[in-house]
């Protein structure tokens, strides 16, 4: 019996031992960092609790905190719309290719992040076909380009971490029991009622699991805005980047760091409290 009693614990050891190694760890020491005073590396910095660091980074960098906010929020917004139908197709309409199309989804993967975002900045170009195409049907107007600005951005964001959101979205559309959908026929229930009263609301655990798996990384992603968009179009990773590497104000950046993360976790917070548990209430009452 006590061997039965320790067995869960000894499961969750060695992830509970990675997590306070690799994360709880450096996240206090960035903590202690974020409450240093000093100018610069060379003066040397000192720790005497300076929260004013929080309050500067909010004000120092609030453009490119909103601005992070509406790409994340854009590219997690196209993902979904770009997700939903191709999660569809391949759960319901795919049969034996399904497997094949799932590998599809995945394949990005096997290659790098920095390989797929320089490849975004080769298709993007001034001098690529694409580009020349969508001038060709007055989507880009002459002299105009797409590289560095923000639906270049938008685009990466949106092409890099699509797969987050079809496989949660496919993972939920395939545990849908058809026979509910057949009963909502046989109700006299057309295909967009039948979507909508019954597909939508069992699939809104993954949507909701897809959005987060999305939104999180975009939020905090300084890839893409270094290669694809210009100056203007920097996000808060790439400030938070230059503080550290570039300007090596150490205290700064990890205050920033910290906001961040907070800022993060408020948005998740208040999103998985309104559309999370609408989520459950719609996968219980879409069965009834």
């Amino acid at each position: 019996m006590r061997r039965r009693r320790l067995t869960p614990y000894l499961l969750i050891a060695p992830g509970l031992l990675w997590l306070i190694v690799f994360f709880v760890i450096p996240l206090y020491y960035s903590g202690k960092l974020s409450l240093y005073g000093g100018d610069s590396l060379e003066q040397g910095f000192s720790f005497d609790w300076d929260w004013s660091n929080f309050s500067d980074s909010l004000s120092l960098y609030d453009y490119q905190f909103v601005r992070s906010l509406e790409y994340a929020g854009a590219a997690t917004v196209l993902c979904l719309l770009i997700g939903y139908p191709v999660a569809y197709a391949i759960a319901f309409k795919a049969g034996k290719y399904r497997n094949l199309l799932l590998l599809a989804v995945i394949a990005p993967f096997f290659t790098t992040y920095l390989i797929r975002t320089l490849a975004w900045e080769t298709i993007l170009s001034d001098q690529s076909p694409v580009v020349d195409f969508l001038k060709t049907i007055g989507v880009v107007p002459d002299g105009g380009r797409v590289l560095a600005t923000a639906p270049a951005v938008i685009a990466g964001l949106t092409y890099n971490f699509l797969p987050f959101m079809i496989l949660p979205l496919y993972a939920s559309l395939e545990r849908i029991d058809q026979r509910l959908i057949e009963a909502a026929g046989d109700l006299y229930a057309n295909g967009r009622t039948a979507f909508r009263k019954v597909t939508l609301p069992l699939t809104a655990p993954g949507i909701v699991a897809g959005t987060l798996l999305t939104f999180i990384p975009a939020m905090g992603d300084y890839v893409n805005a270094f290669f694809l968009g210009g100056p203007n179009n920097r996000m808060i990773g790439n400030t938070i980047q230059s503080l550290y590497i570039t300007q090596r104000s150490y205290p700064s950046a990890a205050a920033l760091s910290f906001v961040l993360m907070a800022g993060i976790m408020a948005i998740v917070l208040i999103y998985i409290r309104f559309a999370g548990s609408e989520a459950l209430m719609g996968e219980e009452e879409a069965p009834a």
